[in-house]
């Protein structure tokens, strides 16, 4: 099983950025995927989540109606859609899936991980 982040780079604040999350020796049906992001210095946070079944799950209040998940069967791509970028959005942010159906806030819960894409939200 793997995960590979792609999409991340520097953008000036305001601006928007999708990350992708292509995966390889599963379906999208059999794993809940989960985005995580760690700025410098501070723990692992969960940012939202998408349930085998669909559901998303809003994990940090700072991105609400800013950030949204989707998925896309036929890439086999789990993305994550950032709108009005701030500096304190900067973070590495990677996918990790989960077998449970339900979707986890906590890393731990984790079974897979890509190996994450820098995210630098800059003027």
């Amino acid at each position: 099983l793997q995960l590979v982040e792609s999409g991340g780079g520097l953008v000036q604040p305001g601006g928007s950025l999708r990350l992708s999350c292509a995966v390889s020796g599963f379906s999208l049906d059999s794993y809940t995927i989960g985005w995580f992001r760690q700025a410098p210095g501070k723990e692992r946070e969960g940012v939202l989540c998408i349930s085998k079944s669909g559901a998303s799950t809003n994990y940090a209040d700072s991105v609400k109606g800013r950030f949204f998940i989707s998925r896309d069967y036929a890439k086999n791509t789990v993305y994550l859609q950032m709108n009005s970028l701030k500096p304190e959005d900067t973070a590495i942010y990677y996918c990790a899936a989960l077998i449970s159906r339900y979707c986890s806030a906590s890393a731990f819960s984790y079974d897979y991980w890509g190996q994450g894409t820098q995210v630098t939200v800059s003027s």
